[in-house]
């Protein structure tokens, strides 16, 4: 691990030290012992941020997966709400048809209740 070349911009400038060798066009670079469980820390970062990717996709599948439920429960609660709808206005319409008799009916009752209260009241008296 110590002869490994390493990016200069990924270590600070205490931990690295650079020397380039003679006549060559390659730079070594050395690391610190005090600095050396960067690397560690790096790869314990890495998998950290592997984790974390794979937290935010199971998250994004769900936030789907719920958006498509929900789209199913509108499209059956707009289904639902016509059928009701549609229900309601049969239902008025033979309220209206058939609610004239059932006016009739309550005020030929009224009448009869109305009168009957008279002949015993009428009778009563005597």
């Amino acid at each position: 691990m110590a002869n490994r070349p390493y990016d200069s911009g990924l270590r600070s400038r205490e931990a690295l030290m650079g020397r380039s060798g003679p006549g060559s066009d390659e730079v070594q670079v050395q690391i610190d012992p005090m600095h050396a469980d960067l690397d560690e820390q790096i790869y314990g970062l890495r998998g950290q941020l592997r984790k974390l990717k794979g937290v935010a996709l199971e998250i994004e599948s769900e936030a789907k997966y719920q958006n498509d439920f929900i789209s199913q429960l509108q499209a059956t609660l707009v289904k639902a709400q016509a059928g009701v709808k549609n229900n309601m206005r049969r239902m008025n319409k033979k309220i209206i048809q058939n609610g004239s008799n059932h006016l009739v009916h309550v005020v030929l009752f009224a009448l009869f209740c109305f009168f009957v209260v008279y002949l015993i009241s009428k009778f009563s008296k005597r």
